[in-house]
């Protein structure tokens, strides 16, 4: 340790923050150029990870055709499953080392695709099985051991912030659970963000997609903030380290371009200037989060997603029943904004400001934010609470059972969580108005 550091001068709490983000190249025709940088990167052979979905539109053969120009020979796979599951993880991987090796991997598509890309990644250059990754309690919670490939993280929806995060996202169907891995090294080494990609989004997977982003600049800016972690040595740090100036930045913007983006993308998908200003605000949300770090709604989303039942959402593909990410996401928001409101008001205030500048005022602070996030939510077509995706007052002990195993992403919540505290969440949620 050297002399005048944090850790000699005795600070009780936290006085280091850390940024990470991957390379970035951002605009209309963006994705025509991912070959130049893959040969940079010295890629011959590449493996185009996609959804079936995504690829009947096109983009990503086209995005592979583009790279023969600088040498690189690319092959597509679409048998990404639309909210990954560890079988279908599985699969994955199992087909990437089949017709493998690969010198680099690109992602085209939603969070489903780029996470899926993440786990193909670490699992052909490092050694073990899935679940030896997956976060504790539910998986060993192992860091790779071996660096992994470059990755091109192209996104496809507007949303996830997946290209920007260390974090790879599954269900694990035996324990009906929602969990994932996180470890620096699964950061993408390049986001390509084309907002042309974007444009044949149907209306609720851009509601849902954008409630994903609100959720990313809201709870990375209520979180808790770096200065009141205890203090960590080099090795204990992770890449959730609290609210900081940085995140902070990104977030307040994303904030900004949601108001006036948000709704007009929802109701004309392909008024341009919408569609560039909501990918640049999920570029920036997924900056801020990707480092500061998600908490209450996140982990709520993880058993709502993890449980469904007969949910079948207008516009996303197969059979199966499903409740999106962002949608699962935004169920619990309100509710869970009330109960953190006390741990930094100014925050939830601010936050308030920037999303709905226009929007009355109610005569309780405490209401500001979730008011604004309720209008949106009514505005843009989200189902109305928990109850709106099929659950009820007799799903609530499982829900909690579920958000309690998040307890990577609750270290994160400004206040302390309990269990109680999760199941009036999803009971204030049922129904939201």
């Amino acid at each position: 340790m050297t002399a005048g550091s944090a850790h000699d001068a005795g600070y009780p709490h936290d006085a280091v923050f850390t940024y990470g983000s991957p390379s970035l190249k951002f605009g209309p025709g963006a994705s025509e150029e991912i070959g130049f940088d893959l040969a940079a990167l010295g890629a011959k052979r590449v493996l185009v990870v996609t959804d079936a979905g995504v690829s009947a539109t096109g983009s990503p053969q086209r995005v592979a055709d583009a790279m023969r120009a600088y040498g690189v020979e690319a092959q597509v796979w679409d048998g990404v499953h639309v909210e990954p599951t560890d079988e279908s993880l599985q699969q994955a991987i199992d087909a990437a080392k089949a017709s493998g090796p690969w010198d680099a991997y690109v992602a085209v598509g939603g969070g489903s695709s780029i996470d899926t890309a993440k786990a193909i990644n670490l699992l052909t250059t490092n050694p073990g099985e899935l679940m030896d990754y997956i976060n504790k309690p539910v998986g060993g919670g192992r860091a790779p051991s071996l660096p992994l490939k470059p990755l091109v993280a192209v996104p496809t929806t507007t949303g996830t912030g997946s290209e920007s995060t260390t974090i790879c996202v599954m269900d694990v169907l035996a324990l009906k659970v929602k969990t994932g891995i996180s470890h620096a090294r699964l950061r993408p080494t390049l986001a390509v963000v084309d907002p042309r990609l974007t444009r044949t989004q149907p209306a609720l997977v851009t509601a849902a997609s954008g409630m994903d982003i609100l959720c990313h600049a809201l709870e990375s800016y209520t979180a808790k903030p770096y200065t009141a972690f205890a203090r960590k040595t080099a090795e204990q740090r992770v890449p959730y380290c609290g609210a900081n100036p940085v995140a902070d930045m990104w977030s307040e913007k994303a904030l900004t371009l949601l108001a006036t983006s948000f709704r007009t993308c929802v109701r004309d998908g392909d008024d341009e200037a919408a569609r560039m200003d909501m990918a640049m605000a999920a570029t920036f949300a997924g900056m801020g989060f990707g480092n500061a770090g998600v908490h209450i709604p996140h982990a709520n989303a993880y058993p709502i997603a993890g449980r469904v039942k007969d949910y079948h959402p207008a516009g996303y593909p197969g059979a199966e029943p499903m409740v999106p990410h962002g949608m699962s996401v935004s169920l619990t928001a309100p509710e869970a904004f009330r109960f953190t409101f006390q741990a930094s008001p100014e925050r939830h205030l601010r936050a308030a400001s920037l999303l709905a500048p226009d929007l009355a005022r109610t005569d309780d602070p405490a209401e500001q934010l979730p008011s604004a996030l309720l209008a949106l939510m009514r505005d843009i077509g989200i189902p109305n609470g928990i109850g709106g995706v099929g659950y009820g007052r007799d799903d609530v002990d499982d829900l909690v059972e579920g958000t309690m195993k998040q307890q990577r992403i609750l270290a994160v919540a400004p206040r302390e969580v309990t269990e109680d505290d999760v199941a009036r969440i999803f009971i204030g949620s049922i129904e939201l108005w």
